[in-house]
């Protein structure tokens, strides 16, 4: 890692998105701090050229900083301070040749993230989406016996794919407050003391979950190794009347089987927060009256936004004081 105890100056710090209006105060009060003040993406060679002139820069989920973006001799940055838990967007080998440091921020989102996927399950099951658009489209007739009839939650199996801090919380959630029997598959074995916590099984295979579930909701990591972990294949796997739930990463799920799946009725439904290539969504999704979305709004509470970014601050004094970061990845 780049030798924060060389500096003898005021850190200078880009923050690529913007913040709660709290957290950048914070920021700007303890570093020489510089905002991204239009509020869009970065380029690869604006990402290439602040690397150059900035101590530290702190990216999003929406920040590429794979090896073109880090394909440079040296680098001033000496620290890569992610504002969230996932960070597939970075090249955390890239960065380590550039001899810089990765942070994130886990626990802080676990909560509100689980929230969300409860959500979405319960959206999803009760064709909630479905029943807003024909209210604003006004073309609801008024009650009957056969109208919107969706799939009833409680008691029901959930499949969780990665148990790590959000699949607990969505465990807790699920089993305690729904009385749902929860299903766990994880590349680690989960001790069993966490999970008879939530009546819970864990299986060797993801393929071996997905045919005993009636809802699968995804918390494992994105990145190359999980690319359209669901696919076509897996799809055909699940139960005609399950739901899929994806708050996790957009390259986690085949988009394109994910709506062929839909369209033909070959599971219940799907809701998604998260997106391949996103803020672009597959134009194919767009027709699929059985799918709820969501504009990645996992975390978006102003406590968890403003919990995440003095995380990051967190990472950040500890870097600059000479400390090892409490949330380094890389």
């Amino acid at each position: 890692m780049n030798a924060p105890a060389l500096l003898n100056h005021t850190p200078r710090v880009l923050v690529t998105r913007r913040w709660p209006a709290a957290v950048e105060a914070e920021l700007a009060e303890r570093f020489d701090t510089v905002f991204n003040v239009e509020d869009k993406p970065m380029s690869r060679a604006e990402f290439r050229e602040a690397l150059t002139h900035f101590d530290a820069i702190l990216p999003t989920v929406t920040d590429t900083l794979d090896a073109e973006a880090l394909d440079l001799d040296t680098a001033r940055t000496g620290i890569l301070a992610n504002y969230g838990v996932g960070y597939s967007h970075i090249d955390t080998a890239a960065a380590k040749t550039l001899g810089i440091t990765v942070t994130n921020t886990p626990d802080v989102l676990s909560e509100c993230t689980a929230d969300l996927a409860m959500t979405l399950m319960l959206m999803g099951a009760r064709r909630a989406g479905e029943g807003e658009r024909e209210l604003r489209a006004g073309a609801w007739t008024g009650w009957r016996p056969t109208h919107l009839v969706g799939s009833k939650v409680s008691g029901k199996t959930l499949g969780i794919v990665g148990f790590g801090r959000i699949g607990l919380a969505m465990a807790q959630r699920a089993h305690h407050g729904f009385g749902m029997k929860i299903i766990v598959y994880n590349r680690s074995s989960v001790s069993q003391d966490v999970l008879d916590r939530y009546g819970a099984k864990q299986v060797e295979t993801l393929d071996d979950l997905l045919p005993l579930c009636d809802f699968v909701s995804l918390h494992c990591p994105g990145g190359p190794e999980n690319r359209h972990l669901i696919g076509s294949r897996r799809l055909d796997l699940m139960k005609p009347d399950a739901f899929l739930i994806n708050t996790a990463r957009g390259e986690v799920v085949d988009e394109h089987a994910l709506a062929q799946a839909l369209m033909f009725d070959c599971i219940g439904g799907a809701a998604l927060d998260v997106f391949d290539g996103e803020p672009n969504i597959a134009p194919v999704l767009m027709d699929c009256d059985n799918l709820v979305m969501l504009p990645h709004l996992g975390s978006a509470t102003q406590e968890t936004r403003t919990a995440m970014g003095r995380r990051v601050l967190d990472n950040l004094v500890d870097f600059f004081d000479g400390r090892e970061p409490g949330d380094r990845v890389a």
